[in-house]
């Protein structure tokens, strides 16, 4: 974890952040004054399941991914949160302490915001409290997605669902590089490693995508929606 420490910097954020921009320059002083920006490197860990919530976090750059260990240490990979989203923030609410954990996914910027400083943010602007509800509601609607496409789908269904959650969601393109070991992006699918392998070497196989390593192009977008819709 490395600090980054100008307030000018801070500010120059704020300004061109879709989220802050309308604050008023006092307020974005504020902001600034209680804030720091830290750098953290691949696979560092930003908060740890079970510790103490202290801190409202945001992403200026890189990936995040939130997972979940359990008592014999096997992680699961819950989501990938991008740039312009908060890491952890429904947990700030829920109670005294996280319920997953957080960490790099290559080199990530992290704007760090008193929680002091951001809850009189909220009860004092109001169009940022309902973005703040907004970004918290649409997270929600995305586990329960994920929950349901788990639960009721056939394992094509569910890899179709990652290449599109990495496609739509994160990368908004159709040429891609997975940020994930295989173990990680299976968890995402609910499978194993080996069925993930299976199955998205048959998506190459039957030219749905191309796929090289990491490198990934969705060949046949139409295709993977409806192995998505269909289940």
């Amino acid at each position: 974890m490395v600090p980054d420490v100008p307030a000018k910097e801070i500010l120059d954020i704020l300004n061109t952040s879709w989220l802050f921009s309308e604050f008023s320059d006092e307020d974005k002083g504020m902001l600034a004054k209680n804030s720091s920006l830290v750098r953290f490197k691949s696979r560092d860990v930003l908060f740890r399941q079970r510790t103490r919530t202290s801190h409202a976090m945001y992403i200026i750059e890189g990936l995040v991914k939130i997972y979940k260990e359990n008592l014999t240490n096997r992680t699961v990979t819950l989501k990938i949160l991008s740039a312009g989203h908060f890491a952890g923030l429904d947990a700030l609410f829920a109670g005294p302490v996280y319920q997953y954990s957080a960490s790099a996914v290559g080199e990530v910027r992290i704007l760090i915001i008193d929680m002091g400083t951001f809850n009189k943010q909220l009860m004092k602007n109001g169009r940022f409290a309902l973005d703040i509800i907004k970004m918290l509601s649409m997270e929600s609607q995305n586990i329960f997605t994920r929950l349901n496409s788990q639960t009721n789908k056939q394992l094509p269904g569910r890899i179709a669902d990652v290449l599109l959650y990495f496609s739509e969601d994160i990368y908004h393109s159709l040429e891609f590089e997975f940020p994930l070991s295989r173990q990680e992006l299976a968890e995402l699918a609910g499978t194993t490693k080996e069925s993930f392998i299976r199955t998205i070497n048959e998506f190459r196989h039957d030219k749905i995508i191309d796929l090289d390593g990491r490198k990934v192009r969705i060949k046949s977008p139409d295709l993977v929606r409806i192995l998505s819709d269909i289940g």
